[in-house]
């Protein structure tokens, strides 16, 4: 067979050559120039990543003729360099421990050891994947290990240490070879396509990058299946389709839908995916990476590489989401994939963690996003009887407020799962605090409110979370004259000529926009927001602590009141 794959026509055959691992080529390399020799070393790390290919570079310098001592620069050209590229010197043992496991291979081993070299100036032992030796082999090769002839150099190699006994640790040399990183890898790609005349894509070497999982020997056998898919170039479009993977730019919509929290739009994108025919679990981890490049866009900006897909949506979107929502959908969606193998279907748990992502957007949901809740009360029983408890229930008319039993110690418990309900009440929910609720603002002939609030509710994303902290100081047709607290400098100099641009779009371009900074704001759509609810919280509290039943609860059973929450209207 003339054709050589890949992943065995490109592997290193010097230090020079091996690429992601400087730290384990910058020792070795030391302790051979020095002639500082340890008689055995480990070698760990995930499949992939070069640990014989290290092994078989290390015998080479050990044994290279061209010098009159090991060197850490083989010339590859003599006799013993040949004979190990070629698989071939008879000095270097290479033994497979999943298929030499017992005691007796090793005993040969040990056996063979004693003698002199051949041709070499050692006699290498490769011991690959020796996790899988058993017990009795490792405990008949732990005084040879301990103390080898002088002409024997043991490498041992695994991907799993943990197996690996700590007496057979303590006597090596141990190295763990990292996963590549994925630049590390498409730069590698790119070289070995150049030179083998392959037309490519730098995109599509990516993709292929990422797939490898940090393992170049699988990111070239994934290079030779591309150039057989796409019938010898390597390009995105087909690696793509043959590597299952989604276009992230499909996945952008669904973040845009998630900024404006457009529940019927995140669905359609949802759909779209799913007729696609996609993997969700690989949408949801696309969906995870590109959070991550948003988060950084929002903190650190220049650690966004200026070749990343869709640079531009990214940082849109950065500026369209808080950074509390990026971090939350992040967790979101890789709980989500967690979790995708318990859910009804593939598209039902994709769907259902879109949802999540919709429904628990931090800070103030958009109107009409949220549905109406009772009043909430947690009540800490500590006295006897739940039948007592009952017979006040039976009693008393019903009343729209739930009081839920917190902790129940005692003889007066009440069961969670029997809601209590007491006394009849004025309901807090169709209680308003007129002194703080203004009634609904005017409308001027262009469509747009007076009202300052009620606009800046209207815009998007952080531009509302910007100019609900102004305070509207002048507004005709001619100015638009806010008042800002230094405090928010940082978020104007990030979205303030977004959000005059969203208002010039709102009011008309012949107005002008002027935001002065000053020390504090007290007339500020947010302070009005918490002077409501600071009311609303206040009014639920009285009305709780009012209500006969509740007062007959705390006189009769010794509960105690906590958590009392103000019911939220619902939209409308």
């Amino acid at each position: 067979m003339s054709h050589q794959v890949l992943a065995r026509k490109w592997r290193p055959r010097n230090f020079s050559q091996l690429v992601g691992q400087e730290h384990v080529v910058r020792a070795l390399s030391n302790a051979l120039a020095q002639g500082r020799l340890h008689h055995a070393y480990l070698f760990t790390g995930t499949r992939g990543v070069g640990k014989t290919t290290l092994a078989r570079i290390l015998a080479k310098c050990l044994n290279c003729t061209h010098a009159d001592h090991p060197s850490a620069e083989p010339c590859g050209v003599c006799p013993a360099c040949t004979e190990i590229d070629g698989g071939r010197f008879i000095d270097l043992i290479e033994i497979d421990a999943a298929s030499n496991t017992g005691i007796d291979n090793m005993r040969d081993v040990i056996e063979n050891a004693q003698y002199a070299p051949t041709a070499g100036r050692y006699k290498v032992y490769i011991i690959d994947e020796v996790h899988m030796l058993s017990k009795s082999a490792f405990n008949a090769m732990l005084k040879t290990l301990e103390e080898p002839p002088g002409h024997v150099i043991f490498i041992l190699a695994t991907t799993d240490p943990q197996k690996v006994p700590v007496t057979v640790l303590s006597r090596c040399l141990q190295f763990n070879l990292k996963q590549m990183p994925p630049g590390h890898i498409s730069g590698h790609l790119k070289n070995v396509l150049e030179a083998e005349n392959i037309p490519f894509e730098s995109s599509a070497l990516s993709l292929l990058a990422r797939a490898a999982a940090g393992s170049m020997r699988d990111a070239l056998s994934l290079t030779d299946q591309a150039i057989a898919y796409c019938s010898g170039e390597v390009k995105e479009a087909e690696t793509r389709a043959m590597l299952g993977v989604i276009d992230q730019a499909y996945l952008l919509p669904v973040l845009e839908a998630l900024a404006v929290q457009d529940g019927p739009r995140l669905m359609a994108e949802a759909a779209e995916l799913a007729a696609r025919g996609f993997s969700f679990d690989a949408a949801l981890q696309d969906l995870a990476g590109l959070l991550h490049q948003i988060a950084l866009a929002q903190s650190v900006p220049e650690a966004v590489a200026e070749d990343t897909p869709e640079r531009d949506r990214l940082f849109e979107l950065a500026r369209q989401l808080d950074p509390e929502s990026v971090q939350l959908h992040y967790q979101i969606a890789t709980l989500g994939r967690r979790d995708l193998e318990w859910a009804p279907d593939e598209y039902a748990g994709f769907s259902m963690t879109l949802l999540r992502m919709l429904a628990f957007t931090p800070g103030d949901a958009p109107e009409g996003s949220r549905m109406s809740a009772p009043v909430s009360t947690a009540a800490k029983v500590t006295a006897p009887a739940r039948s007592a408890a009952a017979a006040l229930a039976a009693s008393s008319p019903p009343v729209r407020a739930a009081v839920t039993p917190h902790v129940a110690t005692g003889s007066c418990a009440v069961a969670a799962n029997e809601p209590i309900v007491p006394a009849q009440t004025e309901s807090v929910a169709s209680a308003t605090p007129a002194q703080v609720i203004a009634s609904k603002p005017a409308i001027d002939a262009t469509g747009v409110s007076n009202d300052w609030r009620p606009l800046a509710e209207s815009l998007p994303g952080l531009t509302r979370q910007l100019a609900m902290q102004c305070e509207q100081i002048e507004r005709n047709d001619a100015v638009l004259h806010l008042h800002l607290p230094e405090s928010q400098k940082a978020l104007l100099a990030s979205v303030g000529d977004k959000m005059r641009a969203a208002l010039t779009e709102k009011l008309g371009s012949s107005i002008k926009i002027e935001i002065e900074l000053v020390t504090d704001t007290r007339q500020s759509p947010a302070a009005e927001r918490l002077r409501e609810q600071a009311a609303r919280q206040t009014e639920a509290e009285r009305d709780i602590h009012n209500d006969a039943f509740v007062q007959t609860l705390v006189r009769e059973c010794d509960a105690s009141l906590s958590n009392i929450r103000p019911r939220i209207a619902s939209a409308g």
